[in-house]
């Protein structure tokens, strides 16, 4: 067995997760190649993971010209724009972000143009959500060098993987690079779960600051919320715009909505309304999200969502090969939604 095998205890590999969940206590073998758990991770005087991660993370969109090369200035746009809205930190290159559809180099490009936008006011952490172990490294060294302060780690997809290779395929990713990871479960897209059992044990790693959890499965939410009794700095994310505001309400601390890149306000309203326990005003604000939402039902979610964006002066609409920016008509009903839905966002059409 190696170090990481006898740091975590095994898991059992259950979707459902059990009624409770426990963790180690921090204190394992380091990582070799690792940063020490002593060690800070990169941070600013201007958040703390703690508190960036109990707010609003959106998922960016990643901007591209007509030619489908990033586009640092939309970049620089959307940053402005999610910060002024309450934004927390700035998750670069998950499923918004088309970070399995990028090339190498237009994900560096990515990464390195939100933390210059970003100036240290709130951290970018990069999704490194590739198939398998090794090009995920791969993607985890080219953000690291390009100045993300975390990474952002699923489960592999394309062949099938049980619990035991998705910790390898974390705790590889934490032994080639040193920064922070926060795990992403979103079984729509990998087609598999990371179970409560084996987040609860990766979570006895000090650099595993939280999950982000896009299942809509509010059962194993919970059961993730419950790994913070024994690590209360572990931040648990909502990433189903259906269930945030249930979610905030029955222990999440964050949000990651893709909605954010449009209206970053809407969810700093939700999370301050949850907190102060306005139970209605949670209810109308999570009405007024899912019927926000209902652009992601116009063609395809993804040229929609950058539709939205660009309806409000950010970015051009256009996705990454194969797919197709949304025919005027299309765009014409996501604009009529963002103007509804989202008022004070000011359209620059």
């Amino acid at each position: 067995k190696n170090p990481t095998e006898r740091a975590f205890p095994q898991s059992s590999g259950s979707a459902e997760g059990p009624s409770d969940v426990t963790i180690t206590a921090p204190g394992h073998t380091a990582h070799a190649g690792a940063a020490p758990a002593s060690a800070p991770a990169w941070t600013s005087p201007a958040w703390t993971w703690p508190d960036a991660l109990a707010g609003v993370v959106p998922p960016l969109i990643s901007p591209l010209t007509e030619a489908g090369e990033p586009d640092a200035g939309a970049l620089r746009a959307l940053v402005e724009h999610i910060l002024a809205g309450g934004g927390t930190g700035l998750f670069v290159l998950g499923g918004c972000g088309e970070g399995a559809w990028l090339t190498l180099a237009q994900r560096a490009a990515v990464v390195r143009a939100a933390v210059a936008a970003s100036a240290r006011r709130a951290p970018v952490l990069a999704g490194c959500m590739l198939p398998a172990t090794g090009p995920a490294i791969e993607a985890a060294r080219s953000a690291a060098d390009a100045g993300a302060a975390a990474l952002v780690v699923g489960s592999p997809y394309y062949f099938a993987v049980d619990a035991p290779a998705q910790r390898r395929h974390v705790e590889a990713i934490l032994d080639a690079v040193p920064l922070p990871v926060l795990l992403y479960n979103i079984p729509p897209a990998t087609h598999h779960v990371l179970s409560p059992e084996l987040v609860a044990s990766l979570a006895a790693e000090p650099r595993v600051l939280g999950i982000k959890d896009s299942a809509g499965d509010l059962k194993a939410f919970q059961a993730f919320t419950r790994i913070k009794r024994a690590r209360p700095d572990f931040r648990v994310l909502q990433g189903h715009e259906a269930v945030m505001g249930a979610s905030l309400l029955c222990g999440g601390d964050g949000l990651v909505p893709g909605l954010g890149n449009v209206a970053p306000a809407l969810f700093a309203a939700l999370i301050r309304a949850a907190r102060g326990a306005e139970l209605e005003r949670v209810a109308a604000l999570q009405e007024q999200i899912d019927s926000l939402g209902a652009l992601h039902a116009v063609e395809h979610w993804l040229p929609a969502l950058k539709a939205a964006a660009a309806h409000v002066g950010i970015g051009t609409g256009m996705p990454s090969l194969p797919l197709q920016p949304l025919s005027p008509e299309s765009r014409a009903r996501v604009a009529a939604l963002v103007d509804r839905y989202a008022p004070g966002v000011e359209s620059r059409d």
